[in-house]
């Protein structure tokens, strides 16, 4: 059974940091290109930041410089460090794995950043 289960969300001021998350059961981790979405209510899902298996990374405009994705293929555990938060940043987080036609999705973790 595939899981993905993120954790390290919650309340924080602006300018302030947290670490996401994504601990990741029943698939092959190290092959899987992952990445981090959000939502905010009402709006579609978008992409904030992606890793490949080779540790290429990809980042949306809006955090550029401010969120860094990495991953641990031995922890079968993806990260986002998200530093400089902004209101802006509030959404629910989602992790996903891709490998050829498969796709996942954890739960999500909320993240709200106070003004």
């Amino acid at each position: 059974q595939v899981q993905l289960v993120e954790s390290g969300g919650g309340l924080v001021q602006a300018g302030g940091s947290l670490r996401l998350f994504c601990a990741a059961s029943g698939i092959n981790f190290s092959i899987f290109g992952m990445g981090w979405y959000r939502q905010e209510p009402g709006k579609q899902r978008e992409l904030v930041a992606s890793i490949g298996t080779g540790g290429s990374t990809n980042y949306a405009d809006s955090v550029k410089g401010r969120f860094t994705i990495s991953r641990d293929n031995a922890k079968n555990t993806m990260y986002l460090q998200m530093n400089s938060l902004k209101p802006d940043d509030t959404a629910v987080y989602y992790c996903n794995a891709k490998w050829s036609s498969r796709k996942y999705w954890g739960r999500g973790t909320q993240v709200t950043v106070s003004s």
